[in-house]
């Protein structure tokens, strides 16, 4: 079968004579493959994509899709840096397919830090705990779920429904699948549209629901490094011309300024839409932030909030340092990763003289971080995405708005937009207000909020297939 390897298709054997697949069907189904994916390491540094891959293609084969219905990659310089492609056959050949994306490595997690092994499912007090439970595996695990589920029902809908699994979306692996799918296989993902992570629902502090958002639009990913260099000299006879103190300057001086307000027609359409629901000052600071992106009392107060923050801006943080050669030497070189998130149409060198202004250092060098920024340019929200999801969410969320917003950071959907695949954020797993904590430590999401999940996009991806 095209795609697949023979180690590959070697290991999908092995599982299934194993007997592993004897899974229970509906919500304890689910949980099982949830499960097993949590506690698939995927992170770069010591965690393997293609054995989730492998996994989710043996669950895929035992509920009977065959060969040709699977397509599985992995690079044979990075065999752990692999993704899985499903399809299910719609009846009308002509009409574009839907396609389901998610990506299963994850972001780095010590044991050490976290109360809780980050490898292992944890339920306790209505949250499931571990790395990925929210970023990306709840998505993931429910479109593998929903392709069963699919199949099992023998359902034949118009459009064909497939299915991406990808790694390197995390950015720790030296490879994108998204990336290499369009530039390699797009036929394997082509769809008149793409459900993809970016947004979800969002709960109050007492946990109801507050809205449903739906990503317009995503923020452009881009790194710099400061760096600072110096003669160094022994540890005994410090000097004032310090490269960690002068690295250390530059940081404070960054982290104490912020880049102007920038807005385009989707933050305004979702400050204007948020006010009505927020009330009182913050709605007022919200009205006026729309009629005067310059008006310095609304942006401080929005900016209270780190959500409204970024959506106000581009953002820029240190992330990383790195400094110094030996203990009881002076510095002769300091870095600093500083990770930007660029509010879209904004150019990149414009984000550098910003950082070079608010460090007013020129001995600290300012370098954009390869590879080059891929801006997502993002397609059109048009009834025929807006209808199904606002009557589905009317449906199962009654009462709860849905509101179209900018992604505050990147995804793999920006490498299927710019190919001219349509693709959107669009989840109903509703997080806390803190976001369950996606990329810190003791990484949660509320169980109920995940079982709703799991029903709402099986549905959404049923509903577009059958338009």
């Amino acid at each position: 079968m095209r795609g697949w390897s023979k180690g590959l298709a070697a290991a999908i054997g092995m599982v299934l004579a194993s007997g592993a697949m004897a899974a229970a069907p509906g919500e304890q189904g689910f949980r099982d493959l949830y499960k097993e994916l949590i506690e698939t390491n995927t992170s770069a540094s010591a965690g393997d994509c293609t054995k989730a891959a492998n996994q989710i293609a043996a669950r895929l084969k035992a509920a009977g899709y065959k060969d040709a219905d699977l397509h599985l990659y992995a690079p044979p310089e990075l065999p752990k840096a692999g993704l899985i492609v499903a399809k299910l056959d719609g009846t009308d050949a002509k009409a574009k397919a839907v396609l389901l994306l998610a990506h299963l490595d994850v972001v780095e997690a010590k044991r050490e830090d976290w109360t809780r092994d980050p490898f292992t499912l944890v339920e306790e007090g209505g949250y499931f705990y571990g790395r990925g439970t929210s970023d990306d595996k709840a998505q993931a695990a429910i479109w593998a779920d929903s392709m069963i589920r699919l199949k099992q029902e023998g359902a034949k809908p118009k459009r064909t429904i497939k299915m991406a699994l990808t790694c390197g979306e995390e950015g720790g692996f030296p490879f994108n699948g998204a990336e290499w799918l369009v530039d390699h296989q797009k036929e394997w993902i082509d769809a008149g549209v793409v459900l993809n992570e970016g947004r979800g629902g969002e709960l109050d502090a007492n946990g109801k629901k507050v809205l449903l958002t739906v990503e317009a639009g995503e923020k452009t990913y881009q790194d710099f490094q400061l760096e600072v260099t110096n003669p160094g000299g022994h540890s005994s006879q410090p000097v004032p011309d310090n490269a960690i103190y002068r690295l250390a300057t530059a940081l404070v001086k960054l982290s104490q300024s912020d880049t102007p307000v920038t807005m385009n027609e989707v933050t305004k359409a979702y400050f204007t839409k948020m006010a009505d629901i927020q009330g009182g000052e913050i709605g007022r600071a919200m009205k006026a932030i729309v009629a005067n992106p310059k008006d310095t009392a609304a942006n401080a107060l929005l900016s209270q909030n780190k959500g409204w923050h970024a959506q106000l801006r581009t953002t820029c943080v240190a992330t990383m340092s790195d400094a110094g050669h030996a203990r009881n030497a002076l510095p002769q070189r300091a870095r600093a990763n500083i990770n930007c998130r660029i509010f879209p149409g904004v150019p990149v060198e414009t984000v550098k003289q910003y950082i070079v202004a608010a460090i007013a250092d020129p001995q600290v060098a300012v370098t954009p971080v390869p590879p080059a920024a891929v801006e997502a340019h993002a397609p059109e929200l048009t009834p025929a995405v807006m209808g199904p999801l606002t009557k589905l969410a009317g449906e199962m969320f009654p009462g709860v708005p849905v509101v179209p917003t900018l992604a505050n950071w990147g995804t793999d959907g920006r490498f299927l937009n710019n190919a001219g695949i349509p693709t959107f954020g669009i989840d109903a797993l509703f997080r806390d207000p803190d976001f369950s904590n996606v990329h810190g430590l003791n990484e949660r999401v509320r169980v109920q909020s995940l079982l709703d999940d799991r029903e709402f996009l099986y549905k959404l991806a049923k509903a577009y297939a059958a338009e």
